[in-house]
């Protein structure tokens, strides 16, 4: 996978462009979805964090927007996403996301030999739960409950160890189901979760992969097959082995990414040649661009690989950017409309930068609907929290 002359590809330059096409050198008159796919998803495990980080790259957008998209316009979805961790993801784009993750090789169950499932019992399951789920949302109870009437007792069975609890075997395919485009996230019913069937068809494996691949490569290029394994949780060999095909194909070609080879997609080789997008932002929890740029070691350089990786995973801190790389950690507490907002830089700000964080620290509170109260000092909490 080479080629003659490859054109080279600073840090500065990708850090640059994909700023731009996440809309964090500056924000956009955009959608909510058309905002996610530029992110390809939101992470969305806590779905504050993922209203806070698609509304921040809008110029006026609030949670509330976000809310919309989801659950009145359907213009997203909120479903299993790359990883396995729910994202938030373009309800448009679901039949190339499931047709993409549906494709990954799956990996040896983790599962104990009396928990796991056949082949023709997963099937058996993944159809009652599309039966069980097509125009309606149920609780994880009486979902169970209905996959149990169709299947048999050995679906409910409470053999799966999870959180201190026994959960019904079916559940060890939640993800799977999602994948195959039978199960997303309804509305939340107090503090129980609904799931409900989106009704997509995926598409088929390989086209779905292409296309995802130049999507990423567009948003997060140039990038490694390592580097595309790694966002999806995917074995690195397939990886390699998926975009030798496509650089076969002619569909991604070779860079000089900082002296290391890499890959953009095929013909996407503008990048500035100066710097844009300068300035600070803040960005919540498990922020896509976070967890998505590569090498981490450049976004996350010097001391802030010590302050804002936890165990070298990026996303359990919410960041300070300041000129496209961490330079910090902050933190976010509500109570009623008041936003208190602990901002802990890792070296002192100028004041023309402090007047930029004092900005972001109100933009925070608008998409929160709330009001601002900055504080810039250390930041008490751990991981997560």
């Amino acid at each position: 996978m080479t080629t003659s002359t490859p054109p080279h590809v600073t840090w500065a330059q990708a850090d640059a462009r994909r700023m731009r096409r996440q809309f964090l050198d500056e924000p956009a008159q955009a959608r909510p979805a058309a905002v996610a796919a530029a992110m390809l998803g939101a992470h969305a495990q806590v779905l504050s964090a993922a209203e806070l980080s698609v509304a921040l790259r809008t110029t006026e957008g609030t949670r509330s927007d976000v809310r919309a998209a989801l659950w009145q316009d359907r213009a997203l979805t909120k479903t299993y996403g790359p990883r396995g961790t729910v994202h938030l993801l373009p309800s448009a784009d679901l039949p190339m996301w499931t047709g993409a993750l549906s494709a990954i090789p799956a990996g040896a169950s983790g599962q104990p030999p009396h928990v796991r499932m056949t082949s023709a019992q997963t099937d058996e399951v993944l159809a009652a739960i599309a039966d069980a789920l097509t125009g309606t949302e149920l609780t994880v109870d009486a979902l169970t409950d209905a996959i149990v009437a169709r299947t048999g007792p050995w679906a409910g069975d409470r053999v799966m160890d999870a959180f201190q609890d026994k959960w019904p075997r079916w559940r060890q395919i939640t993800h799977l189901a999602a994948h195959r485009g039978v199960l997303a996230f309804g509305r939340d019913r107090g503090r129980k979760v609904t799931y409900t069937n989106p009704g997509v068809r995926p598409q088929a494996g390989p086209r779905a992969l292409g296309e995802l691949v130049d999507r990423y490569l567009r948003a997060y290029g140039p990038a490694s097959p390592a580097h595309f394994a790694k966002w999806l949780a995917a074995p690195t060999g397939w990886a390699t082995e998926l975009f030798a095909s496509l650089a076969g194909a002619g569909r991604v070609e070779e860079v000089s990414f900082d002296g290391a080879a890499a890959w953009v997609a095929a013909g996407d080789t503008d990048f500035p040649d100066e710097r844009p997008g300068r300035g600070v932002r803040l960005l919540p929890y498990f922020d896509a661009f976070g967890i998505a740029s590569q090498p981490r070691p450049r976004l996350f350089a010097g001391r802030a690989a010590e302050r804002a990786l936890a165990g070298g995973q990026a996303g359990n801190f919410p960041v300070l950017l300041v000129d496209g790389t961490v330079e910090g950690v902050w933190h976010q507490r509500r109570s009623g409309k008041r936003i208190a907002v602990t901002v802990e830089p890792l070296r002192t700000l100028a004041p023309a930068r402090l007047r930029e964080l004092a900005a972001q620290a109100e933009r925070v509170a608008a998409v929160l609907e709330g009001r601002a109260e900055l504080t810039v000092g250390p930041v008490a909490v751990g991981p997560h929290a």
